[in-house]
Protein backbone atom coordinates (compact mmCIF):
# COMPACT_ATOMS: atom_id res chain seq x y z
CA UNK A 1 0.00 0.00 0.00
CA UNK A 2 1.52 3.27 -0.77
CA UNK A 3 1.87 5.25 2.04
CA UNK A 4 2.44 9.13 2.35
CA UNK A 5 5.32 10.48 3.38
CA UNK A 6 5.64 14.31 4.44
CA UNK A 7 9.10 14.94 3.78
CA UNK A 8 10.27 18.51 5.64
CA UNK A 9 13.53 19.79 4.06
CA UNK A 10 15.23 21.94 6.41
CA UNK A 11 17.00 24.02 3.61
CA UNK A 12 20.39 24.15 4.86
CA UNK A 13 23.37 24.67 2.97
CA UNK A 14 27.07 24.79 3.42
CA UNK A 15 30.41 25.15 0.84
CA UNK A 16 33.51 22.99 1.11
CA UNK A 17 35.73 25.12 3.64
CA UNK A 18 33.35 27.16 4.69
CA UNK A 19 32.58 28.92 7.72
CA UNK A 20 29.04 28.35 9.28
CA UNK A 21 27.09 31.57 8.44
CA UNK A 22 26.43 34.14 11.67
CA UNK A 23 22.07 34.45 11.65
CA UNK A 24 21.13 37.07 9.97
CA UNK A 25 19.56 39.96 12.23
CA UNK A 26 16.56 41.91 11.30
CA UNK A 27 15.48 45.83 11.31
CA UNK A 28 13.74 44.59 14.91
CA UNK A 29 16.68 43.41 16.12
CA UNK A 30 15.36 39.65 16.24
CA UNK A 31 17.60 36.78 14.93
CA UNK A 32 16.20 34.93 12.19
CA UNK A 33 17.18 31.92 10.21
CA UNK A 34 16.82 31.37 6.88
CA UNK A 35 15.64 27.93 7.04
CA UNK A 36 11.70 26.95 8.21
CA UNK A 37 10.24 23.70 8.91
CA UNK A 38 7.27 23.92 6.71
CA UNK A 39 4.34 22.18 9.28
CA UNK A 40 1.74 19.50 7.45
CA UNK A 41 -1.48 21.24 6.43
CA UNK A 42 -4.95 19.80 7.76
CA UNK A 43 -5.49 18.39 4.07
CA UNK A 44 -2.04 16.10 4.33
CA UNK A 45 -2.86 14.81 7.63
CA UNK A 46 -6.17 13.83 6.98
CA UNK A 47 -4.52 11.90 3.87
CA UNK A 48 -1.96 10.72 5.70
CA UNK A 49 -4.74 9.23 8.19
CA UNK A 50 -6.72 7.85 5.11
CA UNK A 51 -4.14 5.85 3.89
CA UNK A 52 -3.03 4.01 6.97
CA UNK A 53 -6.46 2.97 7.76
CA UNK A 54 -6.67 2.02 4.02
CA UNK A 55 -4.41 0.19 4.45
CA UNK A 56 -5.07 -1.80 7.60
CA UNK A 57 -8.63 -2.43 6.05
CA UNK A 58 -7.31 -4.08 3.15
CA UNK A 59 -4.82 -5.81 5.18
CA UNK A 60 -7.99 -7.27 7.51
CA UNK A 61 -10.17 -8.28 4.96
CA UNK A 62 -7.13 -9.86 3.10
CA UNK A 63 -6.39 -12.30 6.27
CA UNK A 64 -10.28 -12.33 6.93
CA UNK A 65 -11.26 -13.43 3.93
CA UNK A 66 -8.08 -15.39 2.43
CA UNK A 67 -7.04 -13.75 -0.46
CA UNK A 68 -4.35 -11.00 -1.02
CA UNK A 69 -4.29 -7.35 -0.16
CA UNK A 70 -3.99 -6.75 -3.74
CA UNK A 71 -7.53 -8.18 -4.02
CA UNK A 72 -9.55 -5.52 -1.90
CA UNK A 73 -10.43 -2.29 -3.24
CA UNK A 74 -11.94 0.48 -1.57
CA UNK A 75 -14.32 2.66 -2.97
CA UNK A 76 -13.27 6.56 -3.02
CA UNK A 77 -14.96 8.67 0.49
CA UNK A 78 -16.69 11.49 -0.30
CA UNK A 79 -14.05 14.65 -0.21
CA UNK A 80 -15.98 16.00 2.77
CA UNK A 81 -15.30 13.16 5.38
CA UNK A 82 -12.33 13.93 7.39
CA UNK A 83 -10.17 10.72 9.07
CA UNK A 84 -8.71 11.62 12.02
CA UNK A 85 -5.43 9.65 13.37
CA UNK A 86 -6.03 7.02 15.53
CA UNK A 87 -3.64 6.50 18.91
CA UNK A 88 -4.60 2.85 18.68
CA UNK A 89 -5.06 -0.35 16.35
CA UNK A 90 -8.18 0.17 14.68
CA UNK A 91 -11.44 -2.40 15.21
CA UNK A 92 -12.56 -3.67 11.80
CA UNK A 93 -15.39 -5.65 11.09
CA UNK A 94 -18.43 -6.19 9.11
CA UNK A 95 -21.81 -4.88 9.95
CA UNK A 96 -23.81 -6.19 7.92
CA UNK A 97 -25.03 -9.30 6.11
CA UNK A 98 -23.23 -8.68 2.21
CA UNK A 99 -20.13 -8.00 3.35
CA UNK A 100 -19.60 -5.50 0.90
CA UNK A 101 -19.42 -2.59 3.65
CA UNK A 102 -16.36 -2.20 6.24
CA UNK A 103 -16.95 -0.64 10.04
CA UNK A 104 -14.11 0.67 10.83
CA UNK A 105 -13.72 2.34 14.69
CA UNK A 106 -11.00 3.86 16.46
CA UNK A 107 -11.08 2.78 20.10
CA UNK A 108 -10.98 4.85 23.36
CA UNK A 109 -9.98 2.03 25.40
CA UNK A 110 -6.98 -0.49 25.26
CA UNK A 111 -8.35 -4.25 24.34
CA UNK A 112 -10.07 -5.97 21.25
CA UNK A 113 -13.97 -4.87 20.16
CA UNK A 114 -14.90 -8.18 21.78
CA UNK A 115 -13.45 -7.35 24.95
CA UNK A 116 -14.85 -3.68 25.13
CA UNK A 117 -18.87 -4.90 23.72
CA UNK A 118 -20.10 -1.45 25.42
CA UNK A 119 -17.53 1.04 24.47
CA UNK A 120 -17.73 4.02 22.65
CA UNK A 121 -15.25 4.56 19.81
CA UNK A 122 -13.57 7.71 19.51
CA UNK A 123 -14.83 7.95 15.55
CA UNK A 124 -16.65 5.25 13.32
CA UNK A 125 -16.58 5.39 9.28
CA UNK A 126 -18.49 3.01 7.03
CA UNK A 127 -16.34 1.72 3.78
CA UNK A 128 -17.47 0.15 0.61
CA UNK A 129 -15.21 -2.30 -0.72
CA UNK A 130 -14.68 -5.01 -3.47
CA UNK A 131 -12.81 -8.18 -3.07
CA UNK A 132 -11.79 -11.54 -4.84
CA UNK A 133 -10.62 -12.61 -7.84
CA UNK A 134 -10.58 -9.99 -10.94
CA UNK A 135 -10.23 -6.97 -8.79
CA UNK A 136 -6.29 -7.50 -8.24
CA UNK A 137 -5.60 -7.01 -12.50
CA UNK A 138 -8.29 -3.96 -12.18
CA UNK A 139 -6.57 -2.27 -9.53
CA UNK A 140 -4.75 0.84 -10.33
CA UNK A 141 -5.58 2.58 -7.07
CA UNK A 142 -7.95 5.44 -8.96
CA UNK A 143 -11.59 6.43 -8.47
CA UNK A 144 -12.68 5.10 -11.98
CA UNK A 145 -11.72 1.65 -11.50
CA UNK A 146 -13.12 1.57 -7.78
CA UNK A 147 -16.31 2.53 -9.84
CA UNK A 148 -16.26 -0.03 -12.07
CA UNK A 149 -16.28 -2.83 -9.36
CA UNK A 150 -18.56 -0.81 -6.91
CA UNK A 151 -22.35 -2.25 -6.82
CA UNK A 152 -24.90 0.02 -8.71
CA UNK A 153 -27.72 -0.84 -6.70
CA UNK A 154 -29.33 1.12 -3.93
CA UNK A 155 -32.20 0.16 -0.73
CA UNK A 156 -34.89 2.70 -0.22
CA UNK A 157 -37.95 2.26 2.02
CA UNK A 158 -41.15 0.76 0.73
CA UNK A 159 -43.50 2.65 2.98
CA UNK A 160 -43.29 5.26 6.01
CA UNK A 161 -40.70 3.69 8.75
CA UNK A 162 -40.47 5.30 12.00
CA UNK A 163 -37.55 5.44 14.56
CA UNK A 164 -36.62 2.92 16.00
CA UNK A 165 -38.39 0.37 13.36
CA UNK A 166 -36.38 -2.93 13.68
CA UNK A 167 -35.96 -3.44 9.75
CA UNK A 168 -37.13 -6.73 7.94
CA UNK A 169 -36.88 -7.16 4.28
CA UNK A 170 -40.39 -6.75 3.57
CA UNK A 171 -40.25 -3.08 3.84
CA UNK A 172 -37.38 -2.09 1.74
CA UNK A 173 -36.75 -2.81 -1.59
CA UNK A 174 -33.43 -2.57 -3.95
CA UNK A 175 -33.66 0.09 -6.98
CA UNK A 176 -31.00 1.20 -9.25
CA UNK A 177 -28.69 3.78 -8.03
CA UNK A 178 -28.34 6.91 -10.54
CA UNK A 179 -24.76 7.90 -11.67
CA UNK A 180 -22.73 10.02 -9.25
CA UNK A 181 -23.31 14.14 -10.23
CA UNK A 182 -19.56 14.17 -9.06
CA UNK A 183 -18.40 11.16 -10.20
CA UNK A 184 -17.49 9.60 -6.25
CA UNK A 185 -19.65 6.84 -5.30
CA UNK A 186 -21.31 7.48 -2.04
CA UNK A 187 -20.14 5.05 0.30
CA UNK A 188 -22.74 5.56 3.11
CA UNK A 189 -25.21 4.05 0.98
CA UNK A 190 -26.72 0.61 1.67
CA UNK A 191 -26.38 -1.50 -1.82
CA UNK A 192 -28.05 -4.81 -0.46
CA UNK A 193 -31.25 -5.36 1.64
CA UNK A 194 -28.83 -7.93 3.74
CA UNK A 195 -27.32 -4.85 4.95
CA UNK A 196 -30.40 -3.76 6.70
CA UNK A 197 -31.30 -7.31 8.59
CA UNK A 198 -31.15 -7.29 12.09
CA UNK A 199 -30.88 -3.61 12.26
CA UNK A 200 -33.04 -0.84 14.14
CA UNK A 201 -33.54 2.72 12.17
CA UNK A 202 -32.42 5.65 14.11
CA UNK A 203 -34.45 8.10 12.35
CA UNK A 204 -37.94 8.78 10.78
CA UNK A 205 -37.34 7.67 6.64
CA UNK A 206 -40.03 8.03 4.17
CA UNK A 207 -41.32 5.74 1.36
CA UNK A 208 -38.89 5.78 -1.43
CA UNK A 209 -35.34 7.40 0.57
CA UNK A 210 -32.07 5.74 0.02
CA UNK A 211 -31.24 3.86 3.30
CA UNK A 212 -27.30 4.42 4.29
CA UNK A 213 -25.42 3.53 6.90
CA UNK A 214 -25.85 6.41 9.36
CA UNK A 215 -29.64 5.84 9.34
CA UNK A 216 -29.28 2.01 11.10
CA UNK A 217 -27.88 0.44 14.06
CA UNK A 218 -27.45 -3.05 14.80
CA UNK A 219 -30.68 -4.09 16.91
CA UNK A 220 -30.88 -5.24 20.26
CA UNK A 221 -31.82 -9.12 20.18
CA UNK A 222 -30.94 -9.95 23.46
CA UNK A 223 -32.22 -7.91 26.55
CA UNK A 224 -30.89 -8.09 30.10
CA UNK A 225 -32.60 -10.84 32.09
CA UNK A 226 -34.51 -12.11 29.66
CA UNK A 227 -34.10 -16.22 28.60
CA UNK A 228 -31.75 -17.17 25.57
CA UNK A 229 -31.03 -19.95 23.77
CA UNK A 230 -26.90 -20.55 23.89
CA UNK A 231 -25.29 -22.84 20.97
CA UNK A 232 -21.83 -24.67 21.90
CA UNK A 233 -20.26 -26.60 19.22
CA UNK A 234 -19.24 -26.30 15.23
CA UNK A 235 -22.62 -27.69 13.86
CA UNK A 236 -23.67 -30.80 13.12
CA UNK A 237 -21.11 -32.86 14.52
CA UNK A 238 -21.26 -31.57 17.78
CA UNK A 239 -23.42 -29.37 19.07
CA UNK A 240 -25.47 -28.50 22.86
CA UNK A 241 -28.37 -26.35 23.39
CA UNK A 242 -28.97 -24.94 26.73
CA UNK A 243 -31.43 -22.26 27.94
CA UNK A 244 -29.57 -19.07 29.41
CA UNK A 245 -30.02 -15.98 31.43
CA UNK A 246 -28.99 -12.42 29.54
CA UNK A 247 -27.32 -10.43 32.17
CA UNK A 248 -26.90 -7.61 29.61
CA UNK A 249 -28.27 -6.12 26.44
CA UNK A 250 -26.44 -6.95 23.10
CA UNK A 251 -26.88 -6.74 19.41
CA UNK A 252 -26.32 -8.49 16.17
CA UNK A 253 -22.25 -9.87 17.09
CA UNK A 254 -21.56 -8.72 20.57
CA UNK A 255 -20.20 -10.20 22.88
CA UNK A 256 -22.36 -10.68 26.25
CA UNK A 257 -22.56 -12.27 29.34
CA UNK A 258 -24.95 -15.18 30.70
CA UNK A 259 -25.43 -17.23 33.57
CA UNK A 260 -26.41 -20.76 32.50
CA UNK A 261 -29.90 -21.23 34.75
CA UNK A 262 -28.88 -24.84 35.61
CA UNK A 263 -25.10 -24.66 37.11
CA UNK A 264 -25.34 -20.60 37.96
CA UNK A 265 -21.87 -20.31 36.72
CA UNK A 266 -21.15 -17.29 34.33
CA UNK A 267 -20.47 -17.86 30.54
CA UNK A 268 -19.99 -14.99 27.42
CA UNK A 269 -21.19 -15.89 24.29
CA UNK A 270 -21.34 -13.69 20.96
CA UNK A 271 -25.10 -12.68 19.71
CA UNK A 272 -26.36 -14.57 16.47
CA UNK A 273 -30.05 -13.40 16.35
CA UNK A 274 -32.80 -12.64 18.42
CA UNK A 275 -32.95 -14.40 21.59
CA UNK A 276 -29.42 -16.28 20.34
CA UNK A 277 -26.23 -16.66 21.30
CA UNK A 278 -23.30 -18.90 20.01
CA UNK A 279 -20.61 -19.58 22.85
CA UNK A 280 -17.29 -18.42 22.68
Amino acid sequence: MQMLCLVVGLGLAASVGAATPSPQVSPTGADTVSSRVTKPDAASANATAAEKMNSQVRQWVAQSSGISADEVQIAPMDNRVQVMPCERALWIDHPFASRETVRVRCPAVSGTAAQNATAQPVWQLYIRIAAGAGVAAANTRSAPAVAAVAATKMVVARQLLQRGTVLKPEMLQEVDAPAPANGQIDASQLTSIKDAEMAELVRDLTSGTPLRTHDIRRAVLVKMGQQVMLTVGNGPDFEIRVRAEALQDGRMGEQVRLKNTESGKNISGVVTGPNAVKGL
